[in-house]
């Protein structure tokens, strides 16, 4: 194993080695429901052969054995390629607080990746792993997923064990994953999910009723967003079907960081911060040891006041099925976060941190982007077991066909259009109208369906054959000006069939975070071709071509 040799972005803090790896996956049957699917584990929950360091090396220790959660998938098929790096102690939001580094969000511009579960969420948007695990007490599977573009799950308290994980909140912690696509996510739940006797805090799983109908989806007015206008706006492109009045969970929220939950942090961390303090961040050490400042009554207090806003949140579920709010009102870098790291925290937790205070199950899912290219999301909540009614939403949502009436933006264009079953392309180039090969779709019965924008994530370079070529960018990409066709399903294959190298279908972000099929280009062909980025587009490089 590669113990503690964290890579300098700041995601892993050990891995397994590759000889190890490959052993693994020679092994793995086949037909197992995670076979061959790698995954990540956060450092606060133990993997046999690795330490757990809880980003903190003087409290690291080595693991005889599996957490039930991670044996679950690794019986499933799945393989664990290492253990990824954390905000100390699961302590933090921001991701920027650990001692092996601060991983930055895989959209670059030193936007932080988001924490505490950091290096599960960048191992997965960069694509290292397919899934990962981390924890999320206040927001930490929820947070990093937002920052990062992808599906974050925060399962109901209990439905997956949190036995052999370092507790941060020991009553309200969850373990919670990461994927890029909803469906992986599904699929791991499902494998990681149930009752583990040893485990005080597991619990059994009702049976979930049958959603029938179209759910009631609830939305909030008058939110904070910090000034962002961008996440203002991409939370308005969500339209529910009621209001409702979110102050009570607000407040629930409020308790953990400025309650006396913070002291339960003290009933595991206590006797090791007393002995170890300069083996704790000093902004770390600051959050702990505010818990010395509550007294027993300050807990009951805090408890009764729970339960009176836990009452007004089941009040809530007779008026909707599901909630949506914006995961992070705004955004943060770095450099921002280091100017006021408490309360920039505290910032990026006030959509999140009620959910395990009042019971609740959340999937995080992306909501396309500002007009700045920072990434917008949107969580659904659920009240205690929904998990599987707000995934099939969520999932609805970005589906194929659109089957709850409701338009998030963030869905995946329908392969259904207005000619039928079939196929809508994003082109860039030649196969625009008026351009050589525009005569390929309308000689397969496509329709045009209008033009469009990419999210700012791209660069486009001349080709040496004449053609545009479109890249993910991996910084400074920009909004490139597209087509949208939709081809009848019949005369899909011979229009691929007939796409050349080095070009080819991928998945294409949208200005409005829809993700499309469309043309890119493999990165290698790239190299030295003039960059015709600023253009904005292949038909206005054209235009200018022509004047010149």
């Amino acid at each position: 194993m590669d113990a503690h040799e964290n890579a300098p972005d700041g995601i892993w803090i050990s891995r397994f080695s590759p000889a190890e790896l490959d052993e693994r996956a020679s092994a793995v049957d086949p037909g197992l429901p995670l076979a061959g699917l790698t995954f990540a584990v956060k450092d606060n929950i133990d993997v046999a052969g690795l330490p757990t360091t809880a980003a903190c090396a003087d409290f690291a220790y080595l693991p005889e054995r599996h957490a039930p959660v991670v044996q679950r998938l690794v019986d499933a098929g799945a393989i664990v390629v290492g253990k990824t790096n954390l905000d100390q102690f699961a302590t933090g939001l921001t991701g920027a607080r650990s001692p092996y580094g601060a991983p930055e969000s895989v959209f670059g511009g030193g936007l932080i990746s988001g924490g505490s579960s950091s290096g599960s969420a960048v191992a997965v948007a960069n694509g290292s792993v397919h899934f990962s695990l981390g924890t999320d007490t206040a927001g930490s599977g929820r947070v990093p997923a937002a920052l990062n573009g992808i599906a974050g799950i925060k399962p109901t308290r209990g439905l997956l064990s949190t036995l052999g994980v370092v507790p941060a909140c020991r009553s309200l912690d969850c373990v919670s994953v990461f994927a890029r696509e909803l469906s992986t996510a599904d699929r791991v739940m499902r494998v990681a999910r149930g009752f583990v006797p040893e485990d005080p805090w597991s619990r059994r799983a009702p049976e979930e009723a049958r959603q029938t109908g179209r759910p009631r989806v609830g939305v909030a007015e008058g939110l904070e967003f910090f000034g962002d206008s961008g996440q203002e706006k991409a939370y308005a492109r969500f339209a529910g079907d009621v209001t409702v009045d979110v102050a009570p969970l607000l407040e629930a929220g409020d308790l953990l960081y400025r309650g006396p939950w913070v002291a339960e942090r003290l009933a595991v961390l206590g006797d090791f911060l007393a002995a170890h303090p300069e083996s704790v961040l000093p902004v770390t050490r600051r959050v702990l040891e505010t818990g010395h400042g509550f007294t027993a009554a300050d807990a009951f207090r805090a408890q009764h006041r729970l339960q009176e806003l836990r009452a007004a949140a089941d009040r809530m579920w007779e008026r909707i099925d599901v909630l949506v709010l914006p995961t992070i009102g705004t955004t943060f870098t770095h450099a921002e976060i280091a100017g006021d790291p408490i309360g920039r925290n505290l910032i990026l937790g006030r959509y999140t941190q009620f959910a395990n205070l009042l019971d609740m199950a959340a999937v995080t899912v992306p909501n396309g982007f500002t007009e700045d290219g920072r990434p917008a999301s949107l969580t659904l909540f659920g009240p205690a077991f929904s998990d599987d009614s707000l995934m099939a939403l969520a999932r609805s949502m970005r589906d194929d066909v659109e089957t709850t009436g409701h338009t998030l933006p963030g869905r995946v264009l329908s392969g259904a259009g207005p000619g039928g079953a079939g196929m809508t392309v994003a082109v860039v180039g030649l196969h625009l109208s008026g351009e050589p090969r525009n005569g390929e779709l309308l000689g397969r019965g496509g329709t045009l369906l209008g033009t469009a924008r990419t999210a700012p994530l791209y660069r486009m370079y001349e080709l040496p054959s004449g053609a545009p070529g479109l890249v993910r960018a991996e910084a400074g990409g920009a909004a490139i000006e597209i087509e949208l066709w939709q081809l009848p399903a019949a005369t899909v294959g011979g229009f691929l069939a007939g796409i050349p190298a080095p070009l080819s279908l991928g998945r294409l972000v949208l200005e409005d975070g829809t993700e499309v099929t469309g043309f890119l280009c493999e990165a290698y062909a790239v190299s030295g071709a003039p960059d015709i980025t600023a253009s904005g587009g292949w038909r206005n490089h054209r235009l200018k071509g022509s004047d010149s």
